[in-house]
């Protein structure tokens, strides 16, 4: 057993002797590209999202220094045709970039991971001597022709030297040539069975092409058919709620709402299995990496970015285009750059049939609201900070201080929106109440058959809270408001859901910039 070769399958056997969702189906998908043009994969998804699992699952099953069978005996892989063909038949390479940073961070990285992986290799193939200052892909491909095998090479964490070393593009770029230097040599096709490499980011981008564009890349933005591997199903969360006896609602409101591909509804898998460990739902989303640098992406001072930041804090959408991208976040030049990269580090969903991006979900967005009080954007800092008391004092009909809260949000001298604008103040309206999405569904703009009520907050299942409908007012009472409310009967299309409504006027002098609100309960008789 070595270090990078032949490494056995412990770490997919430590996986199994834990709680094992069974995502075995991804290796008929690998199995099929065997021996094809299409053997070269790059699986990049967020951090958290199983990566590591994935690729020490393929290790274990391809690797044919060990016995693996009973391993996978249970696990949907076992159906397959092309299980017992491809079992523990090949030496498998496996590398994780991390341990290269860990031990020889310093910009000499690469030759150490050439001298580190040729020394490895070289003891697993005594019988075919090592030339000095030979590359380590010809070392291989002379160990392919001399022996016949081919290799299954694994890389996890593939960009972790890319992200590391931003700052220093001689060595990344030393990096992302050594890689080209082994994959897109013509001798690939006689020294590798397959290669696949994961991480956060796709392949750097020269040019608009891809440093190795011979690779099949899957992404949070294009996951081909792997969708379905890149999270946990609604199903498979539904399994391990009944099996540790949680409330699946609350499991959905705080992890679902990623759009992957064709996947319409995936899950966070690393907060889903720390959420059934401990017996209940919270954040697991800041203690990554990622987080510190989602506060700098944010606030840089591209046209809009601002507006799409708050915008989707309020429930909405904004249109992105992250084919410009190009894959390095040292290089970031643009709004839909930032909006890409926030996709690739799943502080975002992706919707590519729409080509929007919006934030996914409780968790997520708990963690984009901590990125923003760390902006320059006092106001809607200051907003969300109070968001708490003013829920509290909508819920106990405090018109006063709702008024007062609501107007410091839409303040005119420091706010970054355009002030006199109504769908403006909805949009700072839906901020100011962010508090409230941890019991309520938020719907702007929600039809009731008679209109469209400006803002209703409907309860989650199992909140005993009363549904809250807003409507906003420029220049008129709101007084007016509790009347439009009530004269297009928007209480109707809440009553099919809750009986219990509050109904929220508020109105605005755009002259003297004064905030009213009259607050109503309205019960279904």
């Amino acid at each position: 057993m070595g270090i990078f070769i032949n490494k056995g399958n412990e770490g997919f056997r430590q996986i199994r002797n834990s709680e094992y969702v069974d995502k075995s189906g991804l290796i008929a998908v690998v199995n099929g590209t065997l021996f094809t043009e299409k053997k070269l994969s790059c699986v990049t998804r967020c951090r958290r999202f199983g990566k590591s699992v994935a690729a020490k699952m393929l290790a274990a099953y391809y690797d044919h220094s060990c016995d693996s069978q009973s391993l996978f005996a249970d696990l949907e892989i076992a159906g397959d045709p092309t299980f017992e063909q491809h079992l523990n038949k090949y030496p498998v390479i496996y590398v994780d970039m991390t341990y290269f940073i860990t031990n020889f961070n310093n910009e000499h990285i690469v030759g150490h991971i050439q001298e580190e992986l040729i020394a490895d290799v070289g003891e697993a193939y005594p019988q075919v001597p090592y030339k000095d200052g030979e590359p380590m892909m010809k070392f291989l491909q002379r160990i392919a022709l001399t022996t016949g095998d081919k290799f299954v090479f694994i890389i996890d964490e593939w960009d972790a030297i890319c992200r590391e070393f931003g700052e220093k593009p001689e060595v990344m770029d030393k990096y992302v040539n050594l890689l080209r230097g082994m994959f897109k040599d013509v001798s690939a096709v006689d020294t590798f069975a397959a290669v696949y490499m994961t991480g956060i980011l796709p392949i750097k981008k020269y040019n608009t092409q891809s440093a190795l564009n011979n690779f099949r890349e899957y992404s949070m933005v294009e996951p081909r058919m792997m969708a379905s591997y890149f999270g946990f199903t609604k199903d498979e969360v539904r399994m391990l709620a009944e099996r540790h006896g949680m409330d699946f609602d609350e499991l959905e409101k705080w992890y679902d709402g990623y759009q992957i591909g064709d996947e319409p509804s995936m899950f966070n898998p690393n907060s889903v299995m720390q959420a059934v460990e401990i017996g209940r739902c919270r954040s697991f989303w800041g203690s990554t990496a990622a987080f510190a640098n989602v506060a700098d992406y944010i606030q840089r001072d591209f046209d809009g970015l601002k507006d799409d930041i708050l915008e989707m804090l309020a429930g909405g959408r904004v249109n992105v285009d992250p084919t410009g991208f190009l894959n390095d976040l040292s290089d970031i030049r643009s709004r839909d750059d930032v909006l890409t990269v926030l996709i690739h580090l799943g502080y975002v969903s992706f919707d590519w049939r729409r080509e929007e991006c919006y934030i996914p979900n409780r968790e997520v967005g708990i963690e984009m609201v901590n990125a923003v009080k760390n902006t320059a954007w006092t106001v809607v800092a200051s907003a969300l900070r109070q968001s708490e008391r003013l829920l509290t004092a909508t819920l106990r009909g405090d018109a006063e201080t709702v008024a007062r809260l609501v107007e410091a949000a839409h303040d005119s001298e420091a706010s970054i929106f355009k002030y006199n604008d109504e769908n403006t103040l909805s949009c700072v309206i839906s901020i100011a109440y962010y508090y409230a999405h941890g019991d309520y569904i938020f719907h702007r703009e929600l039809p009731t058959g008679k209109g469209y009520a400006d803002l209703v907050l409907m309860p989650r299942k199992n909140v005993v809270k009363p549904a809250i409908v807003i409507e906003l007012k420029s220049n008129k009472t709101a007084s007016k408001a509790i009347e439009q409310i009530k004269a297009r009967n928007y209480t109707d299309k809440v009553a099919e859901y809750t009986g219990d409504i509050l109904l929220v006027g508020i109105s605005y002098d755009a002259d003297t910039k004064q905030h009213t609100c009259n607050i109503e309960r309205w019960k279904k008789e």
